[in-house]
């Protein structure tokens, strides 16, 4: 997949590979995929893999999942 400025995170196209999915997704298809970048992390929905992009810096992926280690986001 080729991911280009238009997705969160501007800057140009990058191409995307490597795509992995959380073990502690289930089956029933509400599962995110994650792809780390040199620069960042992209996520994606996993039943859409050509869909929407959204691109984080590491500092915002970091915030994100210590949070989500925190249960700031509920259960």
């Amino acid at each position: 997949m080729r991911l280009g400025g238009a997705h969160n995170g501007g800057g140009g196209a990058v191409d995307v590979t490597g795509w992995v999915k959380s073990s502690y997704s289930s089956n029933d298809g509400n599962c995110v995929e994650v792809a780390f970048l040199g620069d960042g992390v992209a996520v994606r929905d996993s039943k859409d893999p050509d869909g929407p992009v959204l691109r984080f810096t590491r500092a915002e992926w970091a915030a994100f999942t210590d949070g989500v280690r925190a249960g700031e986001f509920g259960e």
